[in-house]
């Protein structure tokens, strides 16, 4: 992807220093709005970086027809290089900044630039030879057609966007791509679809009013991040809560140290390869975080905290008690209710339960890995032969006390424990 977004930039860079820019001021415009809203990023649910008002902008420049009632003549090429112009511009000041790793050192800014190159260039290239070659000078920019066929346009880019953004997921954390395509169609119900609907007001208002459209209609956008950077002081609030409570076990002396972190990395192994989503693996991680919270009500500890090893109902029992603190804590109800339920015995098709959630039976199988790990360490068995001994547990459980499914995963992952 990398080496596609790389040549398609040479080549719109060649094209434009033989042609020439056309209309050069309303190119510098967009290359400074493109350059000042990758100055402005915001990061989405997920650790992804966003940078809505300059995606919204190169957006807009791709779909930019008439200009004040002028046609316009730069056709796909000069989008290409306009948007890559503006990226570069934006990373001057990591450039000249003194001890500081240079961007394209970023995996995730190399990846958002070549994103947004092969996106724009894509809807570029659908809107551009059409404009240009006058097909869509049967549709009145007044009309509703024009505007119609702006959003068709705007919504292939988005979809495009979208894949290249699971595409990108897929390749840098395992996750499958259905799950990481179905993750960012949701967020086009969220920041993508204002970035969408401001790239097309941009375009069409230009239309009327010139390069004043820019500030104009970018400053709602720049709002709307204020809000997002809100909503993420919240989630940064409520893991803090999260990793105190996980950590608290750990401090008393209930449960060895670091076991809450490695239950939750092998669950989120775990879900990864079932195929949940970014926020599925979220609630997960929290649930897994906070597992053994319910072993604080316990008079002694039991030993190396290793609740796997405990009769079912009291297992339970600490699975209930730990919902109800969690309940307490302002995180999502659905993390209080993995949490109660992941002592739970698997329940077949036949059977007359609820059936568990996905959530519980992951972490129950991950909690037992890492007990039963820690039990062969204890007895001074090898680290390989622990685990083989762990998941040999666990296949004797497997459809009873442990989801089959689960287990047969972690055979496939091989636990992602850290010692």
């Amino acid at each position: 992807m990398h080496a596609g977004a790389v040549g398609l930039l040479v080549l719109a860079a060649a094209a434009v220093a033989v042609r020439g820019v056309a209309e050069p001021g309303v190119a510098l415009a967009f290359t400074a709005l493109i350059a000042l809203g990758e100055c402005v990023r915001i990061t989405l649910p997920g650790d992804r970086e966003q940078a809505p008002i300059g995606a919204a902008g190169a957006l807009a420049y791709a779909l930019l027809g008439p200009l004040r009632g002028v046609p316009t003549a730069h056709g796909t090429l000069q989008v290409v290089a306009v948007t890559g112009a503006g990226l570069l511009l934006a990373w001057l000041p990591g450039l000249v900044a003194p001890h500081r790793r240079p961007p394209w050192a970023d995996a995730a800014r190399r990846d958002s630039a070549a994103r947004r190159l092969l996106g724009v260039g894509f809807a570029a290239a659908v809107f551009q030879p059409l404009y240009n070659g006058g097909l869509v000078d049967r549709f009145s920019p007044e009309g509703p057609a024009y505007g119609a066929f702006l959003t068709a346009v705007a919504a292939l880019a988005a979809l495009c966007d979208a894949t290249l953004a699971a595409l990108i997921r897929r390749s840098s954390t395992g996750l499958r791509f259905p799950a990481a395509l179905e993750d960012e169609l949701r967020s086009l119900f969220g920041i993508g679809s204002a970035i969408v609907a401001t790239g097309m007001l941009v375009s069409l208002a230009a239309g009327e009013v010139g390069l004043w459209a820019l500030p104009l209609f970018c400053t709602p956008l720049l709002l709307a991040q204020v809000s997002f950077r809100r909503a993420a002081a919240v989630r940064a609030t409520t893991g803090q809560t999260i990793a105190s409570l996980a950590r608290a076990t750990e401090v008393a002396g209930y449960t060895p140290h670091g076991h809450a972190r490695r239950v939750a990395d092998t669950a989120c192994a775990l879900g990864r390869e079932l195929g949940l989503g970014t926020r599925e693996l979220a609630l997960l991680e929290y649930a897994a975080l906070m597992h053994d919270v319910g072993q604080l009500s316990l008079v002694e500890p039991v030993p190396d905290g290793a609740t796997a090893l405990l009769p079912c109902a009291e297992q339970q029992r600490i699975a209930r008690l730990g919902s109800e603190v969690i309940s307490r804590t302002g995180v999502p109800r659905q993390v209080a209710e993995q949490v109660a339920r992941l002592a739970d015995p698997c329940v077949g098709p036949g059977g007359g339960e609820r059936p568990v959630p996905l959530a519980a039976r992951i972490i129950r199988v991950a909690n037992a890995h890492d007990d039963l790990l820690t039990a062969a360490r204890g007895r001074g068995v090898g680290e390989a032969v622990g685990r083989l001994e762990a998941l040999e547990v666990l296949r004797l459980g497997r459809g009873r006390v442990y989801d089959a499914r689960v287990v047969d995963a972690l055979a496939r992952v091989g636990g992602q424990s850290r010692g």
